[in-house]
């Protein structure tokens, strides 16, 4: 048996204590990526909803001005899946931006649960997401379009 001290304890202290900080390190990192990828999914959320809306809104709007020219004799059935388009974009816009929501409270709730038992350092700020608040105006754009076809009132009319 050797029952001499263990000379490399504080090296190994100190190399174990490196080791941590890197880990805590990484995974504040990841948190990061994390929220950059569920922006990505909102964006795309957005991209959709944007098409839907502007395509749905277009053909209503074609289809009414040619009604009102007497080029056609009814624009209803046009005017009804426009209208569709754009309620279809809002309904998936609104539904993205809950999701999203949830998901970055569950987020940051966990992050919080993890600096505070150390596991991460938590150094960086969770910012709000840039993303979040152009799904919102868009959403809100998405409102006055279909109360401006269906009412034939507002901004858009």
């Amino acid at each position: 048996m050797n029952n001499q001290p263990d000379v490399d304890a504080p090296s190994r202290a100190k190399l174990t204590d490196i080791s941590t900080d890197l880990s805590a390190r990484r995974t504040g990192m990841s948190f990061q990526r994390t929220r950059m990828s569920a922006d990505r999914t909102l964006m795309s959320v957005i991209r959709t909803s944007l098409s839907l809306i502007g395509f749905g809104f277009t053909i209503f709007q074609v289809f009414q001005k040619l009604h009102e020219a007497q080029v056609v004799k009814s624009a209803y059935a046009a005017g009804n899946f426009g209208k569709a388009l754009v309620l279809l974009g809002i309904l998936m816009l609104a539904l993205g931006i809950g999701y999203h929501v949830s998901y970055m409270v569950e987020l940051r709730r966990l992050r919080i649960e993890m600096k505070h038992d150390g596991l991460i350092h938590g150094a960086t700020r969770f910012p709000v997401s840039l993303t979040l608040v152009v799904a919102l105006l868009l959403l809100t754009i998405g409102l006055f379009a279909i109360v401006s076809m269906v009412f034939g009132v507002g901004p858009f009319h």
